[in-house]
């Protein structure tokens, strides 16, 4: 009894956490990173839906738009 209580109270505090950290969210086709502030190793491209910076290594070149 006291270990199902144990895990009823386990799963209930588990469902209160956020679902995921907001460091691993990627952008531009996954080859960006969504955070606050970029590193220095990185350049910021544009926003991502949740309002933070897109951020991409300087070695990634976008592909330029052709018409």
């Amino acid at each position: 009894m006291t270990q199902l209580l144990l895990l009823i109270v386990a799963l209930l505090a588990l469902s209160h956490l956020p679902p995921g950290r907001s460091e691993f969210k990627r952008c531009w086709k996954g080859q960006g990173a969504c955070r606050t502030y970029c590193t220095r190793q990185e350049t910021y491209m544009h926003m991502c839906p949740d309002a933070s910076l897109c951020c991409l290594p300087y070695g990634f070149r976008p592909l330029a738009f052709k018409p």
